[in-house]
């Protein structure tokens, strides 16, 4: 059996592995060119079909902003746990700072999640995210985590 952790990317299997996350609010597909504990990139494929398109400006459907972050700190989390040993441990989301929204995300869209260290001291972690739809930057934050017990 191939060991997924020496793999550059995680498919949904090893993501719904690393963190506690499920549908609805499991909100990315894929994580790539993961740099463990440092930075990684994930992706999320945006679909008519996703609820929140049920009353986020129905006839003009646009991905909520704050879901965009949280799909940051997912991103994060991936990256996070795959520098850290067992399974007892999680990681909460403590804070958005700088969060700037640039360009609307539609049903169709490919969003890039990209997430880069910018310190960690003990079990506090924080990333600076950027969000990218074909190159262009529709989204970014600071986002700070922990890691706790489960």
């Amino acid at each position: 059996m191939k060991d997924v952790k020496s793999s550059n990317v995680a498919h949904i299997e090893e993501i719904m592995s690393l963190i506690p996350h499920r549908y609805p609010m499991l909100l990315i597909d894929r994580v790539e060119d993961i740099e463990p504990g440092e930075s990684a990139v994930g992706v999320k494929n945006v679909s008519l079909n996703e609820w929140y398109f049920q009353g986020h400006f129905p006839g003009r459907p646009i991905l909520p902003g704050v879901l965009i972050v949280e799909a940051m700190a997912q991103t994060a989390a991936v990256a996070v746990m795959r520098n850290i040993s067992g399974n007892d441990k999680s990681v909460f989301f403590m804070s958005i700072d700088e969060a700037k929204f640039r360009k609307p995300v539609v049903p169709g869209d490919v969003l890039k999640l990209k997430v880069t260290k910018e310190r960690s001291r003990g079990t506090v972690w924080k990333f600076k995210g950027e969000a990218t739809v074909d190159g262009t930057l529709v989204a970014e934050a600071s986002v700070t985590a922990m890691i706790g017990d489960k």
